[in-house]
């Protein structure tokens, strides 16, 4: 469906893959010099990573279907992925050295969150969080209810200033019916950067910098998967000009 590469988004971190494998199909990824962190978002399949074997993992019907099983594959490492059933994976990659060794990440694992009120609330799904081993990736689900916004108030993590940390970022949607759509709007302070996008079904927006607030329809809840990786893999960021009043004090 998808295949990013560094070069193709024109910057220097985050790779982005989605493939439909039928079952039986095999898939095999050379990690080199990245990381990888493998998610199904849908399907059953097992994974070889060297010497390991993670069999039988997944099982959700789609990605509104509770957490997902992920995969993470160091840099110089080999990945085989047998699907045992349609899949549809998610291959996640970003710079690394090889320090860290291969694991599964189960649903039990992953670290969930409630963001926002009202309207503005949504769930997180941590899969590779800043707080779990990782060189470069932070990989999050967020599933966000018909008529809500997300990625709000607007936020942006495009330099390295004191309270903000430079990371790029993909978001790859999927909708919980057919039909659905959604508004996201990426923009920047002295607006060299503005575009609002309608984005649909397993599209991928890519967010060099800027902020970029997302508005699911009424009806239609909406899920998407962000990639972020950076020179700092920390996720630290900076609030819009004029949204003080909706953060609460801390």
């Amino acid at each position: 469906m998808h295949h990013l590469t560094p070069a193709r988004a024109g910057w220097h971190y985050v790779g982005f893959e989605v493939l439909d494998l039928c079952s039986g199909q095999q898939l095999v990824r050379d990690a080199a010099e990245t990381e990888l962190c493998l998610v199904l978002l849908s399907g059953v399949a097992s994974v070889h990573v060297g010497d390991q074997s993670f069999a039988g993992i997944g099982g959700r019907s789609s990605p509104f279907d509770g957490p997902p099983f992920a995969v993470y594959v160091p840099a110089r490492a080999r990945a085989t992925v047998q699907a045992q059933s349609a899949c549809e994976l998610a291959v996640c990659s970003a710079p690394a050295q090889g320090r860290f060794s291969p694991r599964l990440i189960r649903p039990e694992q992953m670290r969930e969150e409630v963001r926002g009120t009202g309207t503005n609330t949504r769930y997180v799904r941590n899969i590779l969080s800043q707080h779990e081993p990782g060189e470069s990736l932070l990989v999050v689900e967020v599933l966000t209810p018909g008529g809500h916004w997300s990625s709000y108030p607007p936020h942006k993590h495009d330099s390295a200033a004191r309270d903000e940390t430079q990371l790029e970022e993909i978001y790859y949607y999927r909708f919980s019916r057919p039909g659905g759509f959604a508004f996201q709007r990426v923009y920047t302070d002295d607006r060299s950067l503005d575009e609002t996008l309608a984005v649909e079904d397993r599209d991928l927006v890519l967010i060099p910098r800027g902020y970029h607030p997302v508005a699911a329809p009424h009806g239609f809840d909406l899920y998407y998967l962000n990639v972020m990786a950076g020179p700092v893999r920390r996720w630290q960021v900076t609030q819009a000009p004029g949204y003080e009043f909706l953060v609460p004090p801390s």
